[in-house]
């Protein structure tokens, strides 16, 4: 499972000229599942979306300091296969993301599994399927990106404590 995690003043999905999904201040999760993700994977990208320190404490000034649940944030949660494409000469190829009829249940308890572990309103989600138009104003920037192959393992090739 891929996740690509932006900090926002506020984000917005829209669907059919309507809005279906708005926060404000917290985290958008473009999310993309492989077709060979399991309950172990939807587990680590949940646990670690919402304890990523990516908010300063206001109490304290110190950066980096708290995750989006200390702050009573929101998260909108958005699939996106395309996470897992990659091209072939100039088109696009998603073979290995999970295909819908088996995407869409697995999505749906990933929300689920995010509205457990902190507050369903506070879970948001566009729809899925659909073609959807998200509009973000990234706050920062800060983006980063999870993948949950290789849980134990950071670019510095130090072990993440959980």
């Amino acid at each position: 499972m891929r996740a690509v995690v932006q900090r926002v003043a506020s984000a917005s999905v829209e669907v059919d000229g309507r809005i279906v999904s708005e926060i404000g201040p917290g985290l958008l999760v473009l999310v993309g599942l492989h077709d060979s993700d399991t309950e172990s994977d939807a587990d680590y990208i949940c646990r670690k979306v919402l304890n990523m320190r990516l908010f300063t404490n206001e109490s304290t000034g110190k950066g980096w300091d708290q995750n989006v649940m200390q702050r009573d944030y929101g998260v909108l949660l958005v699939s996106q296969f395309t996470l897992y494409g990659f091209l072939k000469g100039n088109k696009p190829d998603f073979h290995v993301a999970m295909p819908p009829q088996k995407a869409k249940p697995f999505y749906e308890s990933l929300v689920e599994k995010f509205r457990k572990a902190y507050k369903p309103d506070a879970i948001k989600d566009g729809v899925f399927g659909a073609m959807m138009k998200v509009s973000l104003v990234n706050d920062g920037p800060v983006t980063m990106q999870l993948d949950s192959s290789q849980p134990s393992k950071n670019t510095s090739g130090v072990a993440e404590e959980s």
